[in-house]
């Protein structure tokens, strides 16, 4: 089943000045239970191209559908509830609320869906659990490791049961021990749970666990390799 199409995808920044080309016609089908990474140098693209999918920026043309729905024909009001309730994201900086501790970051989208009290309480301590900081759930930010944040933005990212998770960069902040302890667990979630993962990365480490690998230059797909 196919969970994302992008058709024909175009981003120009500054259309009307110096005009930066940032995707030229991308088009890429992303299947339920894909483990995909998009690589390529700097400035290729692929972080727009990721923004772009998850709704977060809008092409120039083209069309992104999400689960057959046409994303790109929404108000931005119905966007924010399209992505709130079906797109998971993991950003390079966590963006963990730092106010917040990791059990209360993980609720946080379930609170803006209106879950109820115990459904978000119970399914906020199953993610902890899966994600292996169970022992943690009381600790606020600034008092876990980089590699424990982020490992919280996964559960966070999970918590609406979401149709798809996009990763930006992930472990770009983290050393070599936390990314492996990452990937081994998106790994197991993908594997166990069918859950669709989707990085924006440089780090070969994230390329060599993927099973296919999407390559970006100058804004359009020079290589796509399934393994």
């Amino acid at each position: 089943m196919i969970v994302i199409q992008a058709t024909e995808i175009t981003k120009t920044y500054n259309p009307e000045k110096i005009p930066v080309r940032a995707l030229q016609g991308v088009d890429l089908s992303i299947e339920k239970g894909e483990f995909t990474a998009i690589v390529g140098p700097s400035g290729s693209g692929k972080t727009t191209l990721l923004n772009i999918i998850g709704g977060l920026d809008r092409p120039t043309s083209g069309k992104i559908s999400v689960g057959g729905k046409d994303i790109s024909e929404l108000s931005d009001n119905q966007l924010i509830d399209f992505r709130k309730n079906n797109i998971g994201f993991v950003f390079q900086a966590y963006n963990l609320i730092p106010v917040l501790t990791a059990k209360e970051n993980v609720e946080f989208v379930m609170l803006l869906q209106k879950r109820p009290k115990k459904e978000r309480e119970q399914r906020a301590m199953e993610l902890l659990k899966a994600v292996g900081i169970i022992e943690k759930t009381d600790k606020r930010p600034s008092e876990l490791s980089g590699g424990q944040q982020q490992r919280v933005a996964v559960a966070r990212a999970l918590a609406p049961k979401p149709t798809f998770i996009l990763a930006d960069e992930p472990t770009a902040n983290l050393d070599s021990e936390s990314t492996a302890g990452l990937l081994d667990m998106m790994a197991e979630l993908n594997r166990e749970e069918k859950i669709t993962f989707v990085f924006s990365t440089h780090d070969q480490r994230v390329i060599d666990r993927a099973r296919r690998v999407v390559t970006l230059v100058d804004g359009k797909i020079v290589k796509d390799e399934r393994r």
